[in-house]
């Protein structure tokens, strides 16, 4: 295997082409499916290879409790410097672990906020509540019932569609009410219930963690953060009949409400309003074409097609090397 072997850990650097093509060329919803998918991939096969690594590094030391046949020079050899490889991926799977556990614990915390937040307020697809401060965001199905905040502010994350109703709920602040007119209201509105209709919040969720297993992937984060925003976007647009209407409303809801606080939890915060003037742009141009794939021949085709291709590439390879990895573990410890 050689070097090859450490693919997986490597390979997510290309992610900042990737995300880039993705977010520039793709439709909204294809880019955010895409990205969610390869970071998924990318972060499990990368974690995955760093427990191989310590498995096959240690596996010599004196006490260590793993099969005599792990520690085979003939497994080792699979392994450039396995000694140092194997030592250093301990640190690196423990920050991994603490990494992705800390973000589940606040994830945990941020639930307990919303349901004690909604608590007493009737069942209803849309909650207001009597707060000067400017704020509006989803709720998905699941929190209404026990727990978590969907996505964010409009002017970062919202919520999108009548489909939406038994996904979640859109809560907002009447201070967010007041600053803007009844159709930039509906706008608001259609933008957060797109997100529940999509269950954006998982695409979240899977980046932003994905970028904490590893922190080549957090390209993909910030693509997705973005592109989940868009498709809202697009689909309230489609849904109010006016693409200036929604513009207007992302723009007034981005000066009313504070600034986010950074990604405390992917599928509740709002996040940076750094991306709403390239959104507002987005909305004053046509609409995309609603097909998944543009046609190779056109310039958007071509990059579309690279984007994917690369991401595909990209995800296959950290796969391969992490499963090699393991079967030739599996093979060592079969009896002969």
């Amino acid at each position: 295997m050689g070097v090859f072997v450490f693919l997986p850990l490597v390979l997510p650097l290309t992610a900042w082409p990737v995300a880039r093509l993705a977010e520039q060329r793709l439709h909204p919803r294809t880019a955010t499916r895409l990205l969610a998918v390869v970071a998924g991939v990318s972060a499990v096969c990368s974690t995955l290879c760093l427990g191989l690594l310590m498995i096959v590094g240690t596996a010599q030391l004196p006490g260590n409790p793993l099969p005599d046949s792990w520690s085979d020079p003939d497994v080792r050899a699979a392994l450039p410097y396995d000694e140092i490889a194997g030592r250093a991926a301990i640190p690196a799977l423990l920050a991994v672990l603490v990494s992705c556990g800390a973000a589940a614990w606040r994830q945990v915390r941020v639930r307990r906020r919303v349901v004690a937040a909604l608590a007493g307020l009737p069942p209803t697809p849309v909650a207001v509540l009597p707060d000067r401060t400017p704020y509006a965001y989803a709720v998905p199905g699941g929190a209404v019932r026990g727990g978590a905040r969907g996505t964010g502010r409009l002017g970062a994350r919202g919520h999108g569609h009548s489909k939406a109703r038994g996904r979640g709920r859109v809560v907002v602040s009447t201070g967010m009410l007041a600053g803007l007119a009844p159709a930039e209201r509906r706008a608001l509105f259609a933008h957060e219930r797109a997100h529940l209709a999509a269950r954006h919040h998982r695409h979240l969720l899977t980046v932003h963690l994905a970028a904490r297993a590893n922190p080549f992937l957090r390209p993909l984060r910030t693509a997705v953060s973005y592109t989940a925003e868009r498709w809202a976007d697009e689909e309230a647009a489609a849904e109010v009949g006016s693409r200036r209407s929604v513009a207007r409303a992302i723009g007034k809801a981005a000066l009313l409400a504070p600034r986010a606080p950074a990604a405390a939890f992917p599928a509740l915060t709002g996040g940076d309003a750094g991306p709403v003037p390239r959104r507002v742009a987005a909305l004053m141009r046509p609409a995309p074409a609603g097909r998944a794939w543009p046609p190779v021949g056109t310039a958007v085709g071509l990059a579309a097609w690279c984007a994917a291709c690369g991401a595909t590439v990209s995800a296959l390879s950290s796969a391969n090397s992490a499963v090699t990895l393991y079967l030739v573990l599996r093979a060592a410890a079969s009896p002969m």
